[in-house]
Order: structure tokens, then C-alpha cells, then sequence
């Protein structure tokens, strides 16, 4: 699959895959070496922070989402950038209006954007996220209707 380049190397569990380097040594990490979580808010999906950290802020990651995952409308508090890496990922205001995305397109989408999202069937999907602030995942409810 994909190799991820970062900046620095950690080998300790209760680290991300990657950190920033201040002394400049480059750090590659096959996708084989990365460590899975599984994301609480979705069974099933699984990320590997490669860093800053998606509990309390600003974070990169790799994430792994299962073929045939949908997600219900919602919004995330902050902005995430998206690259597919494999599979195809859709995403859009409602299951109608959905586009499809594969391998090498980039999906922004701001924060509080209410939408739907998953994995089409056929492959899982796999992509590098970086978000602007700490990973949220809030259904779409009457109180956080569609915008």
C-alpha cells in the first residue's frame, strides 16, 4: 500500500506513529508499521495518529473505514481535510446529492457542515486526514438540524 513520510520516528505505544522532529531527520513509516485504534464514536473505523492528537486538537492521521459504512448526518466542530488514499469514499449535504471520491481526491469540508459519509462497497477505504481542531463526531439532531 502507501508509505507514510513524517518528520520523526516514536516507537512507544502510548505515542502517535509520528511526531514532530525538531533536530530535521526524516521518518518514513510503512503503512504495515502503523498502530490501529478503533475510532470510539464509529465500530468498526480505525485511525492511526501520525500527529498532534484528535482528543484535544489539531491532529494528522490515517484512517481505515470498513466497505459498505455509512454515516447518518452530522458535523464535525472543526475543519477536516481528507485525501483518498484507496476505496471510495462519498460524502455530501444528504444521501441524494453524495458524490464519490477515489483514490488521490482531496475533500474539505468546514466545520458544522451536517452531512452524510462512508465507504462504498467493494473495498475499504483508506485516507490521510488532518484536522484543524479535536475530532469530533456530532449527529445530525433537531437540536443540530441540516444546514
Amino acid at each position: 500500500m502507501a508509505a507514510v513520510i513524517l518528520s520523526s520516528a516514536c516507537n512507544r505505544p502510548d505515542k502517535p506513529a509520528a511526531t514532530a522532529n525538531e533536530s530535521g531527520t526524516p521518518m518514513m513509516v510503512s503503512f504495515t508499521e502503523l498502530k490501529w485504534t478503533e475510532l470510539p464514536e464509529r465500530k468498526g473505523m480505525q485511525f492511526s495518529v501520525l500527529s498532534g492528537d484528535p482528543k484535544t486538537g489539531a491532529y494528522t492521521q490515517i484512517r481505515k473505514v470498513p466497505a459498505g459504512t455509512d454515516n447518518p448526518l452530522h458535523s464535525h466542530s472543526s475543519e477536516i481535510k481528507n485525501v483518498i488514499i484507496s476505496g471510495v469514499w462519498y460524502t455530501g449535504a444528504d444521501v441524494a446529492s453524495a458524490k464519490d471520491f477515489g483514490p488521490g481526491s482531496i475533500v474539505v469540508m468546514p466545520g458544522n457542515w451536517v452531512h452524510v459519509s462512508g465507504c462504498r462497497s467493494g473495498s475499504d477505504c483508506v485516507f490521510y486526514q488532518d484536522g484543524k481542531g479535536k475530532f469530533d463526531f456530532v449527529p445530525a439532531t433537531a437540536a443540530n438540524p441540516a444546514r
